[in-house]
């Protein structure tokens, strides 16, 4: 509570003395006050490299000294990684419960949401200076490859009453069903010499209604917050220099 109370009064300010405008600018710094990066699952390597940069909207970024993404024309969108999702602790609790095969082919169904929704955006958006192809093989020109590893998405309600974390006083179960956050890491990599010339990860939440039909299922709204990155990626790739990609606003500030 006391972190969306912080949220709330840097918005107020943000509002009062910039003005509506600078709102965008300041929630990627806000963020940072409410969510904490995830931790490094293992999908980006040196991931002490990254950094947070104030004129984008993920936690943690590394781009590598010289690279100009303007010698690339042309960007492929590889399957999405879930090795990490299999590896979170509460997923392996379910190995006694009727869920786990159900979430299992939830985390790929969601996988496949994810990149779906980034070719989406990189196919619709209005005079896009990359040329999105399907297949390696396709590319005719420098080209660069958007590799991501969904590594974390929190349970919601079935999940838990599954676990009987319900059950167990509401204090922990309670806390996990509020953070409603998705994590991702991922890199670009150079298609014609392999060379990853950028990483970043991000954490995120969202926020929900308490009537919210999300939280019928474990993932509740991550899908949200996918849809939110896609739109991220493709203005990032299509910035001009100095341009700033800022998050949009998550939260309504309804906890509960």
């Amino acid at each position: 509570m006391k972190s969306y109370i912080i949220y709330s009064l840097v918005m107020f300010l943000a509002v009062t003395i910039t003005g509506c405008s600078s709102v965008q600018t300041v929630t990627n710094q806000a963020k940072s006050l409410v969510i904490e990066p995830a931790p490094d699952a293992g999908f980006i390597e040196n991931p002490e490299r990254q950094i947070k940069r104030i004129d984008l909207p993920f936690q943690k970024v590394w781009i590598k000294p010289g690279f100009d993404k303007n010698a690339y024309h042309e960007i492929v969108v590889a399957p999405v990684n879930t090795q990490y999702m299999q590896e979170m602790d509460w997923l392996h609790q379910l190995s006694s419960a009727n869920y786990i095969s159900d979430v299992k082919a939830d985390i790929e169904e969601l996988a496949q949401y994810f990149r779906s929704r980034v070719i989406k955006q990189f196919r619709e958006y209005p005079r896009s200076r990359f040329r999105l192809i399907e297949h390696a093989s396709q590319h005719s020109q420098p080209a660069l490859r958007l590799e991501l590893a969904l590594i974390q998405i929190d349970p919601s309600q079935p999940v838990l009453h599954a676990l009987g974390w319900l059950q167990m006083g509401g204090g922990t179960a309670a806390g996990v069903i509020n953070q409603r956050r998705a994590a991702f890491e991922g890199r670009l990599r150079d298609m014609q010499t392999g060379e990853v010339v950028a990483t970043f990860a991000d954490r995120d939440m969202q926020d929900t209604g308490p009537l919210d039909l999300t939280r019928l299922t474990w993932y509740g709204p991550a899908k949200g917050i996918m849809d939110r990155w896609a739109e991220q990626f493709v203005k990032i790739a299509n910035r001009k220099p100095g341009e700033s990609v800022t998050d949009s606003t998550p939260f309504t500030l309804r906890p509960f």
